[in-house]
């Protein structure tokens, strides 16, 4: 090649090598994430199309905070349909506790065996390692504000859990989850990373720690 051609060559600015380095960064980092990465709420983005939309970071704390607190060390706990509360409990605990999730997105399979195919049109379809009564709290998100999707859902929670439920969902199926499972809001109201046009709440069935009035 001539010193003509060379010249002619395109070559990138140092702005755009840099912005293109990053790009190639963060595509690496969503498909193989560090150790220290791959609990991040945001690490798997929101598909729209299965209706996901994380919580922020604030309720995520929050909402695993209140896991932890309600089962003690060592406990077990399920997240049922909530990505984001599973990634922030394993962000703040890596040991003493037992946490599965259960989720159709097979993503999230990522998390190795403690990821759990999780289809609500077949509630009860899970794996043998999965003994009903066998978490002592179960925390969900059905992903379709419907009274089918939140009633098969509620199948999955009674069949998994000890007693304890939290439950996140609009506020539109208030009375359908107090007949399904028992349950009642709680003055403490959800965020998510992106505003939703439902408002959306929680539920639980026991004395908890997010301003329930039971």
């Amino acid at each position: 090649m001539s010193d003509l051609e060379d010249d002619e060559t395109p070559q990138l600015s140092a702005h755009a090598l840099a912005a293109l380095q990053e790009f190639y960064a963060e595509q690496k980092q969503q498909i193989d994430p560090g150790e220290e990465d791959k609990y991040n709420i945001g690490i798997i983005e929101e598909n729209w199309q299965l209706s996901q939309f994380w919580y922020s970071q604030e309720t995520a704390l929050r909402l695993a905070q209140e896991a932890i607190a309600a089962v003690g060390e060592g406990g077990r706990i399920a997240c049922v349909s909530a990505p984001s509360v599973y990634q922030k409990l394993r962000e703040l605990c890596r040991e003493n506790f037992s946490i599965y999730i259960f989720e159709y997105d097979k993503r999230f399979a990522m998390y190795g065996e403690e990821f759990i195919f999780y289809d609500y049109n077949n509630p009860l379809d899970l794996p043998e390692k999965i003994a009903a009564h066998s978490f002592d709290i179960v925390i969900a998100d059905p992903p379709y504000l419907s009274e089918e999707c939140l009633r098969k859902t509620s199948e999955t929670i009674k069949y998994l859990t000890q007693g304890k439920i939290l439950l996140c969902t609009g506020a539109i199926m208030e009375e359908q989850a107090a007949e399904l499972l028992g349950v009642k809001m709680c003055t403490f109201v959800p965020r998510h990373t992106r505003n939703l046009a439902n408002e959306f709440r929680c539920y639980v069935n026991y004395d908890s720690g997010l301003d329930c009035g039971i």
